[in-house]
């Protein structure tokens, strides 16, 4: 029996090149392998005509020896060797691929360049952020080993059903950077470690993390044009190595341990009850356009990885130079070995797919109809588990918000929530309709998939922070040095009478009113809330809604505001654990607008300023709705009724309140027309209300109610 057909690796040489000894390899896991005797290599090439192995020692500038691939060692189109006797723990390897240089015919071998494997689960050459590389080395990205010796104990995916969790979006750098965030390893997994607590008290239980594989900061680096300071590629979404977590995120990056280290605070977050989901950008590469470096992919095979036009120029759907082609079978099967690595060896939660829309695209990019590597990822047994959640839209105008290809499956981004929030909340007026479509879970969008579906957001990483939404009219970008035309132009922000800073009392007033309006018909929606870090305490970009380029204030969360804005943390966490005691804002399907438990009322039911008649109106600006607690989860759980008035306009508006469930009254949780600590009561604790027929709603303001026997709180 040959050793591939046996899953195994034989023992003994049968060539040897310059003392190193060596047989054919495994073609299967690719990427190196530790085997009993060395290390199996495993890398594909289909128009490649010669490959060679390239071995150094950790850190050497020289190659310590180069192997060509004997053609009895290639099957089909993958080059398999196995190396005997190597020290893994000191080792870096790359390929040279010898091919035609025909850019016309999509083909850029270049047999000068060593090339990082895809495969690789440990890179090095970037092991401390923002350290300046060595830019004479002829191999910058390196592959390394990885070794899976990680002792999870009883650690596993913790599962939590997608319609409890609430999402924090971060970024691991800025999480624990600034100065006041009191950590030993700022900007590190490690460090994350150490606000664990912090975001139990908050009460989110699903930490999203923008991109932790490894990137190149130093991609596009550049002097800020005001300051001098260097402009880095901060964010991350420019992959370099799509398995290999970020050495510069790691306080044992200089040690070759981020693997254990990135384990290490997914272990502690499930401890704590946290998912851990992960922002992967499998549409673009950083090697950019045809100007850009050869690093991997475009030297290996650039034909097979990268969508081209007729001429051998790169698509560029993802607006960064590039396109991944990933619904060819090769880098399709690429993606799914990368994520069932993750969700397997990193017992990761969840993905969140960066410009999602290009996985739908055919090689030429036209749209699909059934996207073979979406229904893929929907259908696989690793990932059956996982949330799957799609940025439903790409640079190249596909917009798919409403209509991704689910297979029963995938959750989107709901940009339409955000962008009727936005307007709702700043006054406009004739949108109470469409608001009601939202915060319902937008059952018009996700009618057959439900309200889970729908991962509701008002702020996030791209765009401005709640803070700015409420105290800028416009962007203002100068800082990236591109002369204020990057970052979006329709935030639908309005700042309350003055853009940016100010001292006027009212403004101030209003705009802290602005911002708890806005968590609080997020965190009382049908649908998956998401909060982006640092919202809970107005964290301020000071107008910037493109901060991909700053390694600065700008990014990093200061933790003083914890304490300077410790009345909208308050309010945030009462929010949040709100919704955690309350089961009827959690239903994974859509709510029908009819009594189907014998209550005596609908499930969900819609109000205007007199009770049982909305105002869809072109003039409405105010809208109030009411969940029946005795439909709470399809009536299997029973639960408080809950009444909510959003009144936009900016006067003041009195409600017919609908009659509360027999035996109960009206008791007030939050009122945002109320400054702290009145604007939000504790559960337990929510004062009723004299007279449970009518409440009277500031100019401006969100009030809800629950409903609750006359012993369940004061008086």
């Amino acid at each position: 029996m040959s050793a591939v057909a046996s899953g195994r690796i034989d023992y003994y040489p049968t060539h040897e090149h310059e003392g190193f000894k060596l047989r054919a390899g495994s073609v299967y896991p690719f990427g190196a392998t530790l085997t009993p005797t060395g290390v199996n290599f495993s890398v594909f090439s289909s128009h490649a005509e010669r490959c060679t192995l390239v071995l150094f020692d950790k850190g050497a500038q020289a190659p310590r020896v180069e192997i060509p691939f004997p053609p009895e060692f290639r099957i089909g189109n993958v080059y398999a060797m196995t190396v005997f006797d190597l020290d893994a723990e000191t080792l870096e390897y790359g390929y040279r691929m010898e091919g035609p240089y025909a850019p016309e015919e999509g083909h850029r071998f270049d047999a000068t360049k060593i090339l990082m494997d895809p495969y690789a689960r440990v890179i090095g050459g970037r092991d401390e952020w923002g350290r300046t590389p060595d830019w004479d080395d002829p191999y910058q990205h390196r592959a390394r080993l990885a070794f899976d010796d990680f002792d999870w104990e009883h650690d596993r995916p913790l599962e939590i059903p997608i319609e409890d969790l609430v999402v924090y979006e971060a970024h691991v750098r800025s999480l624990t950077r600034h100065p006041s965030s009191g950590v030993r390893n700022p900007g590190t997994f490690a460090a994350i470690r150490e606000k664990i607590p912090y975001l139990k008290s908050l009460g989110v239980n699903c930490l999203e993390l923008m991109p932790v594989y490894e990137f190149d900061e130093f991609e596009h680096s550049r002097p800020n044009p005001e300051t001098g300071e260097l402009l880095v590629n901060y964010w991350g979404y420019s992959t370099v190595g799509f398995f290999a977590p970020k050495a510069g995120y790691a306080a044992t990056g200089r040690l070759g341990m981020q693997v254990d280290e990135f384990k290490k605070l997914v272990k502690e977050l499930h401890v704590n009850g946290i998912e851990v989901m992960l922002d992967v950008v499998f549409n673009h590469t950083a090697e950019g356009n045809e100007r850009g470096p050869t690093i991997s992919f475009r030297g290996l095979d650039n034909k097979t990885y990268y969508m081209l036009t007729p001429e051998g120029y790169y698509f560029n759907f993802s607006g960064t130079g590039n396109t991944l082609n990933c619904n060819n079978p090769i880098v399709r099967n690429m993606v799914l070995d990368c994520l069932r690595y993750w969700a397997a060896e990193y017992h990761i939660d969840g993905f969140r797919f960066d410009l999602a829309a290009i996985l739908g695209r055919d090689p030429s990019g036209a749209p699909l109809n059934n996207p073979p590597l979406l229904e893929t990822l929907a259908y696989d047994p690793v990932l059956a588990k996982c949330k799957l959640v799609a940025e439903a839209w790409d640079a190249g105008g596909l917009y798919q918000v409403g209509s991704f290809p689910a297979y029963g499956r995938w959750a989107e981004w709901n940009g339409r929530y955000r962008d009727a929030l936005r307007k709702f909340l700043k006054g406009d007026a004739g949108r109470a309709g469409e608001m009601a479509n939202r915060i319902a879970g937008s059952p018009d969008m996700y009618g057959d998939r439900g309200a889970t579906a729908s991962i509701n957001f008002v702020t996030a990483h791209d765009g401005f922070t709640l803070h700015d939404l409420v105290s800028y009219d416009g962007k203002h970008n100068l800082a990236n040095g591109e002369d204020n035309r990057d970052g979006a132009n329709d935030n639908e922000s309005w700042n309350c009478g003055v853009e940016g800073a100010t001292d006027d009392p009212e403004v101030l007033r209003l705009r802290r009113r602005q911002m708890r309006n806005a968590l609080a018909i997020l965190l009382t929606s049908q649908g998956v809330p998401m909060l982006l870090s640092g919202d809970e305490v107005a964290r301020t970009q000071h107008g910037n809604n493109n901060t991909y380029c700053h390694d600065n204030e700008l990014n990093w969360f200061d933790w003083t505001l914890t304490e300077t804005n410790a009345d909208l943390l308050r309010f945030t966490q009462g929010l949040i654990a709100f919704r955690a005691q309350h089961p009827v804002l959690r239903n994974r399907w859509h709510l029908s607008g009819r009594d189907l438990v014998g209550s005596g009322v609908p499930d969900i039911s819609w109000h205007g300023r007199r009770a049982w008649e909305p105002d869809w109106g072109p003039d409405a600006r105010y809208l109030a709705f009411m969940l029946d607690g005795a439909h709470a989860r399809g009536g299997r759980a029973q639960d408080d009724s809950i009444y909510l008035a959003f009144n936009a306009h900016w006067e003041t508006y009195g409600f017919e309140l609908p009659q509360p469930p027999h035996g109960r009254r009206w008791h007030v949780f939050v009122n945002t027309g109320m400054e702290a600590p009145h604007d939000i009561h504790p559960h337990g604790d929510e004062p009723p209300l004299d007279d449970s027929s009518h409440i009277l709603v500031g100019g401006r303001t969100v009030v809800i109610l629950v409903a609750k026997a006359a012993a369940e709180g004061n008086g």
